[in-house]
């Protein structure tokens, strides 16, 4: 199984943002398979609507960067590792300006962005970027569409709800980005079975059943994309863990070795970020974590 890691990006991280180079640098060279960044723009003081069906924002939240910003950053410092979002929410971003910046994130990395998409669930966060909220999953549908014609046609032309381009020359195009989306709304899931590469499933060390979690959704994706006319096989999957604040390496381990025992998931990436926010102790820790999931 190939496993990465989460940037250190939020909370106390951010404060050093400076040690994403070397995070990423030392996480490569210990052997993670890739880095994921997330989208958080920011935490409302009384939200209306809270993290994780809550009530509340966790304070790491409060404090956060750029997702392609810091992947560019590990681009420069790394070859090898796949870099990956976790997922960005599209719908906050012009859709062209989005299909520009992950393409110029593709090549500087010589193809190794993954483009992770997603919808968001702060109120707050989209009052702030001026998107009605309601319009999200038709603005991520648009996201899609523009990103399919900036990455592959000569000339670019495209008329929406939202967008209009004329047809112009674009140029440079990707390596190839293969994009994932999260979520397991109904018509999310239409979404990702008829024109993703992939979803994101997550789960924490207190999910035992890595059947319904996982294996299982994934099987119905892979016989949603048969039915819309794709190979089953063009549903990927990247498993998420998330390790909550007291979690340990060994955790993250155990949730490891169960996925590698019982699904078919053959990438996965760990959380760090309620555990600490010091870069060399989040090394320390994904070394721990490689070094015990491949015993």
């Amino acid at each position: 199984m190939r496993i990465g890691f989460g940037v250190p990006q939020f909370g106390e991280a951010a404060a050093h943002v400076e040690d994403t180079m070397r995070f990423a640098a030392g996480a490569e060279e210990r052997g993670a398979a890739s880095l994921w960044t997330g989208d958080r723009l920011l935490a409302a003081v009384d939200p209306s609507v809270g993290y994780g069906g809550g009530d509340t924002v966790p304070a790491e939240f409060r404090a956060a960067h750029d997702p392609l910003a810091l992947l560019t950053a590990a681009a420069a410092v790394t070859s090898r590792v796949q870099l990956g979002t976790s997922t960005l929410n599209a719908p906050w971003y012009p859709p062209a300006l989005l299909a520009r910046h992950a393409l110029t994130v593709d090549r500087i990395s010589g193809g190794r962005l993954l483009l992770g998409l997603g919808l968001g669930w702060s109120p707050e966060e989209y009052d702030a970027v001026g998107v009605p909220m309601a319009e999200r999953g038709a603005r991520l549908d648009e996201a899609l569409d523009v990103c399919e014609a900036w990455w592959h046609d000569e000339p670019v032309a495209y008329r929406g709800t939202n967008v209009a381009i004329a047809p112009s020359h674009v140029e440079v195009k990707p390596h190839g980005i293969p994009v994932y989306l999260a979520g397991f709304a109904p018509r999310a899931r239409r979404r990702i079975a008829e024109r993703a590469d992939g979803f994101l499933p997550v789960v924490t060390p207190s999910v035992q059943d890595l059947d319904r979690a996982v294996s299982a959704p994934w099987a119905e994706l892979r016989a949603a994309a048969a039915g819309a006319g794709r190979p089953a096989d063009a549903v990927g999957a990247v498993l998420r863990v998330n390790l909550p604040a007291g979690s340990t390496a060994a955790d993250a381990v155990g949730v490891l070795r169960r996925a590698r025992e019982r699904t078919d998931v053959a990438h996965a990436f760990v959380d760090l970020m309620y555990l600490t926010g010091d870069c060399d102790t989040a090394l320390d820790l994904a070394a721990e974590i490689l070094d015990g999931a491949g015993e």
